[in-house]
């Protein structure tokens, strides 16, 4: 009861389990993308040549960046526009989803020598 009064809120306390999911959503994201785009480039080409930065790079910025990308979405949507949580749910995917079409157009163009039939 304090809770409610305290926060003007109906239900204060499914904000804060959101906002972790969103977290969440958005490490799982990041890790799935740098899993399917830097595949090529980790393994090696044809005569063994690897890209390390893909690991000092662009694996801390997806496994970082999109977990903040999504909680910062998610403070947004919820807390200065003051949707409901279900619009501010679909709103976050729908960005998570953009940041991972994104991330695999940037980690294919960083592969792209490391893919048979590559030519340069």
């Amino acid at each position: 009861m304090a809770l409610r009064e305290r926060y003007g809120d109906e239900k204060p306390v499914t904000r804060g389990w959101a906002g972790c999911l969103a977290v969440v959503g958005g490490f799982l994201a990041g890790a799935v993308v740098w899993m399917a785009g830097a595949g090529p480039g980790v393994r090696g080409a044809l005569e063994g040549e690897r890209d390390y930065s893909l690991l000092y790079v662009e694996l801390p910025l997806l496994l970082f960046g999109m977990p903040a990308l999504a909680l910062g979405v998610w403070a947004l949507v919820t807390g200065v526009l003051r949707v409901r949580e279900g619009v501010a749910a679909l709103v976050m995917v729908a960005v998570l989803a953009l940041a991972a079409w994104a991330g695999l157009e940037w980690l294919d163009v960083r592969t792209a020598p490391f893919r048979p039939g590559a030519r340069w």
